[in-house]
């Protein structure tokens, strides 16, 4: 009997050293960008006008926004990049650039700004939801990440598109943090793609002393880089540490290039705000400064119709861009 079971507990430990040899073995050959872990939240956030962001009046709707953490392959804390949609909503570039970051070992946070709030575009009515409320959902999303144990808090990155793009690129500045920022941390670096420039707010060169890297193309016609160029030069007479990189025949969304995409079509009845000039006056309203009346989206300045779609090449030299910006931000081997 004792030899019976001196061999059936031999045969256990032997499979079992080999199912436990086989697990291993799969997981050291799983594809990098394969996240270790996937843990879904809901941010608790609001949603209140531009205004009331502005002056730091938080008596809005409260929202639930949702956010999707992928863990990258890795041990201890790692670096993150959180990423912001544009006003389609997540996107399939998204995914893209979640897979090159997972592959480098870096943890990815996709924020949705919509789903909780009963929206899944505003393209087409940009007044449904006041722009700023995606920086004050991101710096809620950074509540969450600073916190958790798997997360560098000193190695965190701010990336958005469009929409995305600006909020990416206004969250840098030390008002908003200081306003809605309760996290603790800043984000390491911001790299808005093709952001809508056109807004100039009170005190907006002064921003985190943190790079900032935008990507734009020259015939992006729903979001025009000439204005961005504008405020890039303001930043940069502050002495400001921000690099603005264009590239040719890269229409708006461009980086759809990096799933194949070649095609520029119009995004029809799409609004944009590319003949506007908004600025901020006191009591946190945005007036069109043309007229110098308060801005809304009837407006003779905004139009309808621009283009978008992807450019492989220049997918390509943006991504690559983007992989040495954050090679040497966060000290990657």
């Amino acid at each position: 009997m004792r030899t019976w079971m001196g061999a059936a507990i031999a045969a256990w430990i032997f499979c079992t050293a080999i199912l436990l040899a086989g697990i291993e073995t799969n997981a050291q050959s799983m594809p990098k960008e394969i996240a270790s872990r996937v843990e879904l939240y809901s941010i608790p956030s609001l949603t209140i006008s531009d205004r009331q962001f502005l002056l730091g009046d938080a008596d809005g709707k409260p929202a639930s926004v949702a956010g999707e953490f992928r863990i990258a392959q890795g041990s201890g804390r790692l670096p993150v990049v959180v990423l912001m949609h544009g006003s389609g909503g997540v996107g399939a570039n998204i995914e893209a650039w979640v897979n090159q970051f997972n592959r480098m070992g870096i943890s990815t946070f996709v924020i949705d700004g919509f789903s909780g709030r009963g929206l899944t575009a505003v393209s087409t009515n940009q007044a449904m939801l006041g722009r700023l409320n995606f920086v004050l959902d991101i710096y809620r999303a950074l509540d969450i990440l600073a916190k958790h144990p798997r997360v560098d808090p000193d190695r965190i990155v701010l990336m958005g598109f469009s929409r995305g793009g600006q909020a990416a690129l206004y969250a840098s500045l030390t008002r908003f943090n200081k306003l809605w920022n309760k996290s603790g941390v800043e984000f390491a670096g911001y790299i808005p793609f093709y952001p809508d420039c056109s807004m100039t707010y009170l005190t907006d060169t002064e921003v985190a002393a943190r790079p900032i890297r935008i990507f734009h193309g020259a015939p992006d016609d729903y979001n025009p880089v000439a204005s961005c160029k504008a405020y890039v030069a303001r930043l940069q007479e502050a002495k400001r540490d921000v690099v603005l990189t264009e590239y040719p025949d890269s229409a708006h969304g461009f980086d759809i290039g990096l799933v194949g995409n070649d095609t520029v079509t119009v995004s029809t009845n799409a609004q944009t705000v590319r003949h506007c000039h908004i600025r901020e006056a006191d009591g946190g309203v945005l007036l069109n400064a043309d007229t110098e009346t308060p801005f809304n989206y009837r407006d003779s300045c905004v139009e309808l119709n621009p283009h978008v779609g992807g450019n492989p090449t220049t997918a390509e030299q943006a991504r690559k861009a983007v992989v040495e910006f954050l090679q040497a931000l966060f000290k990657l081997g």
